[in-house]
């Protein structure tokens, strides 16, 4: 039998501060490492590429681990758990590698205006999904066609082949006449025609406008872009005969492939000149060429080629008033951490993702 005695020091021990304090303490030490525990099972791991300094201390935030990658090789073994992958300047093989390794893949985010890379390498877009850098490339390539455009119509370009020859082309400088019909001399009152009218063309169309220039569009739905009007297609028979300056920023796909083909290109002024900042796959390089050395063209301005680099025996090189510009137009994505963060707060969410294709 118990005593009184007995069983109120029981109940001083038990209930004494130090007990219920140590019982605390383990409790909360439990609590802490389930945490850490449960937290490091549900965070998902995002490959990020070397091949761009991105901040990613905007990404630190979020409910993912953070590991960085060579575009150039393979990713490690130990990485290729991974549900998220950044992609920018990722060779081919690399991006076989990792189509082909990342099973547990569910969302890649390029930082390119287009996925063909990606489509190309393997990845299945009904089973991951794939979004692009659409608008981080906007301000550098309509800087780009602007100059573009600047050469064409200033003869920048013969300008320099003088200078390298140290000969003086009086023929142009002096007195000049203005805007002499049939030449493409400047942008004041120039009819330039942009096809593939999005995010590039309305970021690219107030410089030209501001220069004096009259802008047309021309995409696959019609209609009153930023204030200007665009027109689909099937008035391209209307609308080339008419222009100066023809601006290509197409996508590449199937459907535009060749889309500025031989019997497009004839319906050009002979003075016109074409600019592509889109897809080289989008023209007819023979056919533009040949339009070229037959002075059907007053020249061309090419970003872009169907193969890249462009061949040595390539016969752009030498073409008659024919500027080659190496891919240079993007190349510099702006603020792609405000993307990826906007994109993965949204992907965690379960919500619908930004240029998404």
């Amino acid at each position: 039998m118990f005593s009184l005695f007995s069983i109120q020091r029981v109940c001083i021990a038990v209930f004494k501060p130090t007990f219920f304090s140590s019982h605390i303490q383990l409790f909360k030490k439990k609590q802490v490492l389930y945490k850490k525990t449960s937290t490091a099972a549900v965070k998902m791991k995002l490959l990020y590429p070397t091949s761009i300094t991105l901040d990613t201390k905007s990404l630190e935030g979020f409910s993912v681990t953070l590991q960085p990658y060579d575009v150039k090789q393979p990713i490690p073994q130990e990485h290729t758990d991974a549900e998220i992958l950044i992609t920018w300047t990722n060779t081919s093989d690399n991006l076989k590698d990792a189509a082909s390794r990342l099973t547990k893949l569910r969302w890649i985010q390029s930082l390119a205006a287009g996925p063909n890379d990606v489509l190309n390498a393997g990845f299945d877009s009904s089973k991951i999904a794939i979004t692009t850098g659409s608008g981080l490339h906007d301000r550098t390539v309509s800087e780009h066609t602007l100059g573009l455009l600047l050469n064409a119509a200033r003869r920048f370009y013969e300008m320099r082949d003088y200078q390298l020859q140290r000969k003086w082309p009086g023929h142009l400088g002096g007195p000049q006449p203005d805007r002499p019909k049939g030449a493409f001399t400047t942008l004041r009152d120039a009819k330039v025609t942009i096809w593939g009218f999005g995010n590039i063309a309305k970021t690219l169309a107030p410089h030209l406008t501001s220069l004096g220039a009259q802008v047309k569009g021309v995409a696959r739905r019609p209609g009153v872009r930023d204030g200007i009007e665009v027109y689909s297609e099937d008035k391209l028979a209307e609308i080339l005969p008419e222009t100066d300056a023809l601006v290509m920023i197409l996508p590449g796909s199937d459907s535009t492939r060749h889309a500025l083909n031989a019997d497009r290109l004839k319906l050009l002024p002979s003075h016109a000149w074409v600019v592509n900042v889109g897809r080289g796959t989008t023209v007819d390089e023979n056919a533009l060429v040949e339009a070229l050395k037959n002075k059907k063209l007053g020249g061309a301005a090419l970003d872009v080629f169907e193969k890249e680099p462009l061949p040595e025996d390539s016969p752009l090189w030498t073409a008659p008033n024919c500027i080659i510009s190496p891919h240079a137009a993007g190349g510099r994505p702006q603020e792609a951490e405000v993307l990826i963060a906007d994109n993965l707060r949204r992907f965690l969410a379960g919500q619908e993702l930004k240029n998404k294709i």
